[in-house]
C-alpha cells in the first residue's frame, strides 16, 4: 500500500523566523521583531517601558505589565529583523526545495505585511506583491503553497491600542486581513491554516495580552504589579475563544471566495504517556491531555465539550460567549487538522515539572533518547498520535512539523554529515508509513520542520539547526547567508523521489 500517490512531501517554515526584511516595503512591526536573541543560560526576552520611562522585561509566553508597551532596545539583537533572509532569497531558497522534490512548502504570510498596523482600512501593496512573487515562483516548480495565516504574528499596534485578542475587536481585524489574502490569492493557494499551534498560545508575544485586561476577560484571579499571568491563566482562554470563532469565520469567508479551498486547524499534538499504571498516572495523563485537545474538540466538534468546564474552574475562569458564537463554531469546522509532532513526554503524579501545553514537558522517559536540547526521541509515539487524532475527529490529518535540533557541524570540504537528523526523519516517516498501511489512517502529507536552518523560536538560537540546507548565520547574525545541502538533503530527495519507499 505505502504512501498515495497524492502524499504531500515538503518542508515547513514561518515568517517570524525565516522571512527578515521586518520593516522593509511598508511593513509594521510585529511584536516578534521585539524579541532578543537567547540561550539555554539566557531566554528570550521582551523589553517594555512604562509611560514615566521605567522599563522591564518579561519572558517568552508572558504578559506585559499594565499600562507598559513593548519596546526596541539599543545594542541588543533581534533575530527576527533578519532572520536566514527569505525575502532577499526566496528564488534561491525556492529552487534547492524543488531539487529536493518537495510537493508543498507551508510558509506564513506576515500580517504587518499586509496591514501594518493590523486595523488599518487598506491592505500595503508592496506586502502583498511580495507573496505573488514568492506563490508565482513556487508554482513554476510545481510546489503547492501551504499557507499559515497566523504563526506567532501579532501586530504590535493591535497589542498597545487594544489589548490583543482579549479584545473582540480582533475578529474583525483578522477577518479583513484573511479575506484579503484569500481573494488575492484565491487562485495560487489551495491550502490554508488558520492559525499555527493555537493550544500553545499565550501572553503578550502571540496575544498581546496585558496584565490590565484579565479582569475585562472574566478572569476571577488578580495580579499585582510585577507578576503576569502564565499561559493557562483565565485571560488566555478568553483570547482564544475570539481567535477560534474568527478561524471559523475565516473558514466561511474562505468558501465564498473558493470552495476548493481546504482549510486546516492547527495545534502542537505532541504526545503524553503515564508514568505508570498507577490510576493518578493514568487520569493525570489523560486530563493533561485534554487541555491540548480542548482546542482541537471546539475547533473540529464546533463546540466546547463537557470537560471544558473543570479547566476553566481550575483556573477561576467564565468564558464569555457573545450571541452566535456557539453557531459559527458549529458551523464552519475545519477540513483537515494539522498538527506538530516533535517529542512524546511522560505524566508523573510525583512531579512538578509539566505543563498544560500538550506534553511540551514532563517526566523523563528512561526508554527514549535525546536530542541535544533534551527532547525525547519517539518515532513510535507519532503512530500512536496519529491513531488517537484520526479516532477522534475522523478528519484528514497534516503533519506540518516535526523535526530535531541540532549542533552541525561544516568540514573543511564544506560537507555536512548530519546523519542524526537522517535517522530522525527516517524513523518518524516509518511511523507515518504504519499509521497509513497498517490503521489505515488518512495523512495527506508531511513537511519537516525547518527544512532550511531558521531562528530558533524557543531559544532564538541559530546553533539549534532543524534544516536540511544549512544557512551561513551565527546565534548573533554574522554570516553570508550562504546555502550549502546537508546529506540529508540528498536523503530527502531520495525519500520523495521513491515516495517514501526507500528510506536507507
Amino acid at each position: 500500500m505505502g504512501f498515495p500517490q497524492n502524499f504531500l512531501w515538503g518542508g515547513a517554515t514561518a515568517a517570524n523566523q525565516y522571512e527578515g526584511g521586518y520593516a522593509e516595503d511598508g511593513k509594521g512591526l510585529a511584536v516578534a521583531d521585539l524579541i532578543t536573541d537567547g540561550n539555554k543560560e539566557q531566554p528570550r526576552r521582551i523589553f517594555y517601558r512604562f509611560p514615566d520611562g521605567r522599563e522591564g522585561t518579561i519572558g517568552l509566553g508572558e504578559c506585559i505589565p499594565a499600562g507598559a508597551q513593548g519596546i526596541l532596545k539599543d545594542d541588543y539583537y533581534y533575530p527576527s529583523h533578519v532572520a536566514t533572509d527569505f525575502y532577499h532569497h526566496y528564488k534561491e531558497d525556492i529552487a534547492l526545495f524543488a531539487e529536493m522534490g518537495f510537493k508543498v512548502l507551508r510558509l506564513s504570510i506576515s500580517w504587518t505585511r499586509i496591514f501594518p498596523n493590523g486595523d488599518d482600512q487598506q491592505p500595503n501593496e508592496a506586502g502583498l506583491a511580495f507573496y505573488d512573487k514568492v506563490f508565482d515562483e513556487m508554482l513554476t516548480h510545481g510546489i503547492e503553497p501551504l499557507v499559515t495565516i497566523l504563526h506567532f504574528d501579532m501586530p504590535v499596534h493591535l497589542a498597545t491600542a487594544y489589548g490583543g485578542w482579549a479584545n473582540r475587536k480582533l475578529i474583525d481585524f483578522y477577518l479583513r486581513y484573511a479575506s484579503t489574502v484569500f481573494q488575492r490569492y484565491r487562485n495560487k493557494v489551495k491550502y490554508w491554516v488558520t492559525v499555527n499551534e493555537v493550544n500553545v498560545l499565550g501572553g503578550y508575544w502571540t496575544l498581546g495580552l496585558s496584565n490590565d485586561a484579565a479582569s475585562e476577560a472574566g478572569s476571577k484571579k488578580s495580579y499585582n504589579q510585577g507578576e503576569t499571568p502564565d499561559a493557562e491563566a483565565g485571560l488566555k482562554f478568553q483570547a482564544l475563544h475570539h481567535l477560534m470563532v474568527a478561524s471559523a469565520l475565516a473558514n466561511k469567508a474562505a468558501k465564498i471566495i473558493n470552495p476548493d479551498f481546504q482549510m486546516g486547524a492547527m495545534l502542537a499534538l505532541s504526545g503524553i504517556y503515564p508514568a505508570t499504571c498507577h490510576p493518578e498516572d493514568v487520569f493525570g495523563a489523560y486530563a493533561f491531555r485534554r487541555k491540548a485537545l480542548l482546542f482541537s474538540d471546539v475547533l473540529f466538534h464546533g463546540e466546547y465539550p463537557n470537560y471544558a468546564q473543570s479547566i476553566f474552574d481550575e483556573y477561576g475562569f467564565t468564558l464569555k460567549m457573545e450571541q452566535g458564537d456557539a453557531e459559527i463554531l458549529k458551523a464552519y469546522p475545519s477540513d483537515f487538522l494539522a498538527f506538530s509532532y516533535y517529542r512524546t513526554t511522560v505524566f508523573d503524579r510525583f512531579s512538578a515539572n509539566t505543563t498544560t501545553t500538550g506534553g511540551q514537558q514532563g517526566a523523563p522517559n528512561p526508554y527514549l533518547q535525546t536530542t541535544a536540547w533534551g527532547w525525547p526521541i519517539d518515532p513510535d509515539g507519532l503512530r500512536y498520535v496519529l491513531n488517537e487524532l484520526y479516532d477522534r475527529y475522523q478528519k484528514p490529518l497534516f503533519i506540518v512539523e516535526n523535526g530535531m535540533g541540532a549542533k552541525d557541524t561544516v568540514n573543511a570540504d564544506g560537507t555536512i554529515e548530519d546523519d542524526y537528523r537522517i535517522d530522525y526523519l527516517r524513523g518518524h516517516i516509518r511511523a507515518i508509513k504504519e499509521a497509513i498501511e497498517k490503521d489505515h489512517v488518512p495523512v495527506m502529507g508531511y513537511t519537516p520542520w525547518g527544512c532550511i536552518d531558521i531562528v530558533s523560536a524557543g531559544t532564538g538560537e541559530m546553533a539549534k539547526r532543524y534544516g536540511m540546507i544549512y544557512v551561513d548565520m551565527d546565534d548573533k547574525g554574522h554570516g553570508t547567508l550562504k546555502r550549502s545541502r546537508k546529506k540529508s538533503f540528498y536523503w530527502y530527495q531520495h525519500v520523495i523521489k521513491t515516495n517514501g519507499e526507500e528510506l536507507d
